[in-house]
């Protein structure tokens, strides 16, 4: 995997040269816009980069935005693969390693998330503190590239508590309500059963999804920090009274935006500084 990464970056460098970002950042379904305000900004289509993988999923723009926010250096994924459009664990989370190879002290990772607490409503951000693996499916399975990272990471403080406190300052300076919670990934493509979301709400997840997961692993394997955004842009089977749909999940982000390009303009330059 260490060559494929390497020639991956050699590629960004080759377009981007003078590009040293601090802070990372995968923006999901939907939440792709928030890219279009970094300034200097350049873009890279995911088919310009050798080994990228390429989003198939409406909402998924497809491109690496490199440039300027508050002064500080980011580098912005707009869109993401997922396990369901038949890439492996290790292909979905190869965009992440790239990020991490960049020299990024910290990641964060964004998606649109069904709720599943209650006390939720569409709309609402949720900061991760935590997940549940239940995809099935792990990006470390097979041989172990011990140039990246241990055998078997610890898991302790995968979403780092210090971002964290840091992300919770940010909502109170920016005006932005944020919930905290519990993200469970499931694999996908469907949508989960009534029954299903019973048993994640006994598990303790706050929120469901089908990404983030693999990326957050394949950071923390590395060593880098992240810290996790959910939008969430539906209430969950069983919550909801009409039928899930992924218009909904982009329109819900959509609406969302202004808080969450609020959000993420004050805390992306506070994570570069701390």
């Amino acid at each position: 995997m260490a060559s494929s990464l390497e020639a991956c970056i050699a590629a960004v460098r080759a377009k981007a040269p003078q590009a040293a970002p601090k802070v990372g950042i995968i923006l999901g379904s939907g939440l792709g816009a928030f890219a279009d305000a970094l300034q200097d900004a350049t873009a890279i289509s995911y088919s310009e980069l050798p080994n990228f993988p390429q989003s198939s999923v409406v909402g998924h723009a497809g491109r690496l935005v490199l440039g300027k926010l508050g002064g500080e250096s980011i580098v912005a994924m707009q869109g993401r693969v997922h396990f369901y459009e038949g890439y492996t664990p290790q292909e979905v989370a190869f965009p992440a390693r790239v990020l991490c190879k960049l020299g990024i002290k910290a990641l964060v990772v964004t998606n649109a998330a069904g709720g599943i607490n209650t006390a939720f409503q569409a709309g609402d951000l949720m900061a991760i503190t935590d997940h549940l693996n239940l995809a099935g499916y792990n990006p470390l399975t097979g041989k172990n590239d011990d140039s990246l990272g241990p055998r078997f990471p610890d898991m302790s403080t995968a979403y780092d508590p210090k971002l964290l406190r840091l992300l919770e300052k940010s909502a109170v300076e920016s005006k932005v309500p944020l919930r905290k919670g519990v993200y469970a990934c499931l694999s996908g493509p469907s949508y989960e059963t009534p029954a299903e979301i019973r048993m994640l709400r006994t598990l303790g997840a706050d929120a469901v999804g089908m990404s983030t997961v693999p990326e957050v692993i394949a950071a923390a394997h590395m060593g880098v920090k992240v810290a996790g955004i959910s939008c969430i842009t539906n209430l969950a089977a069983g919550i909801s009274k009409t039928a899930l749909s992924h218009e909904e999940v982009g329109e819900t982000a959509e609406k969302s935006r202004g808080i969450f390009q609020r959000l993420l303009e004050r805390f992306l330059p506070e994570v570069a500084r701390s």
